[in-house]
């Protein structure tokens, strides 16, 4: 009978969820004015996020950090919306976590070859 694991894995994984959460919301947002659902439809297809509250709050947060701008929109299906969009800073920031991401990519990568 296999040993139980002494760390929760799914706790594991969705830490780094969480952790690239920011990063993935940002690549959506950087195609252009973007509504928040679509947002959410975009992380999900992409198998992203499990609970649509985490993504409120970390548009906020982006926002209030000068990364995000937004304006309102009238909606051909209801009320006005509100959409996304990077600010320069917003932009700049996509960059660095591009060239981030990318380099850890590749060290990921290179142990999984050797050891995995």
């Amino acid at each position: 009978m296999p040993q139980p694991l002494p760390i929760d894995v799914a706790n594991t994984k969705a830490q780094m969820r969480k952790g690239i959460l920011e990063f993935g919301i940002l690549l959506i947002i950087s195609e252009g004015k973007i509504y928040a659902n679509d947002i959410l439809n975009e992380l999900r297809a992409a198998d992203l996020i499990v609970v649509e509250g985490t993504v409120y709050p970390l548009l906020s947060r982006l926002k209030n950090a000068g990364l995000l701008t937004y304006d309102w929109s009238e909606s051909k299906n209801g009320p006005t919306r509100k959409y996304y969009s990077l600010t320069p800073q917003g932009k700049q920031f996509l960059t660095q976590l591009s060239e981030t991401w990318h380099a850890l990519d590749t060290s990921i990568n290179t142990l999984m070859k050797k050891f995995h």
